[in-house]
């Protein structure tokens, strides 16, 4: 397997690097220096670059990072990426640096979104944060509601690599849907204690999630119960999923 490490950017992203001896592949560079600036000091060489969509943040720094080092860039078919030389549209199978990781579409923030995932570890861009999800700037609460599930199914072990640092912005909606969640409540305790000592709360583990995150539970009795008093229409997930990201953009 290869190393992940982050590199923080801008406010609060993360680009990951994935690095095998002096090799090394970036998802989602939004921005060249801090990449540049890494790739330099820890002597790698890039390979590589994993888009999972097209926001600027996650894609922004590309053609610097081309300029010094030309290589492969894999990303989303259906959307406009700077530099795209392997478009994909989820079940391809790749070799980054040696290791299998398979294409998965998970369409809801964008209508193109991907994700990567590695033994162990997926790279999912903007669609699940900790205790929380992307925004649905394109898709539709089924299709996010369907790339949520598609995920949820992975194993509890697997570490989530999200693309940003909610987790402790994320956590007081998820206690304001299940405020008798004691799950929910011990790890707003450990987020807070992570974050005062300026660590990162990513990776994160799906298990957790499942636990803690509202997004991850729209089956679960207290949170369908939430999202019919927010007007959800019936007791579907499609429709708890829809009530709870329209409170979570007003919270």
């Amino acid at each position: 397997m290869f190393e992940i490490s982050l590199i923080p950017a801008f406010k609060d992203n993360y680009i990951w690097l994935l690095s095998r001896g002096r090799q090394a592949f970036v998802v989602d560079p939004g921005d060249a220096a801090p990449v540049l600036k890494r790739l330099a000091a820890d002597g790698l060489e890039l390979c590589g670059i994993l888009i999972t969509h097209h926001h600027a943040d996650h894609q922004g720094g590309i053609a610097e990072l081309l300029a010094h080092r030309p290589c492969e860039v894999f990303a989303p078919a259906e959307e406009s990426i700077t530099g795209r030389t392997r478009p994909l549209c989820g079940g391809e199978r790749l070799d980054v640096l040696g290791v299998p990781v398979e294409v998965l579409a998970v369409p809801g923030h964008t209508l193109g979104h991907l994700a990567y995932l590695a033994p162990g570890a997926l790279f999912c861009g903007d669609t699940l944060f900790g205790a929380g999800c992307g925004r649905l700037f394109e898709g539709t609460p089924a299709q996010m509601s369907d790339s949520l599930a598609r995920i949820a199914a992975l194993p509890d072990e697997t570490r989530i690599y999200c693309a940003h640092e909610y987790t402790q912005m994320n956590l007081p909606f998820a206690a304001a849907v299940e405020p008798d969640n004691a799950e929910v409540q011990a790890r707003g305790l450990r987020v807070a204690a992570l974050r005062a000592a300026g660590q990162s709360t990513v990776p994160l583990r799906l298990g957790e999630e499942r636990l803690t995150n509202p997004f991850l539970r729209c089956q679960e009795p207290a949170v369908i119960a939430a999202a019919r008093a927010q007007g959800a229409a019936d007791d579907a997930p499609v429709s708890v999923f829809a009530a709870l990201r329209a409170w979570r953009n007003v919270f």
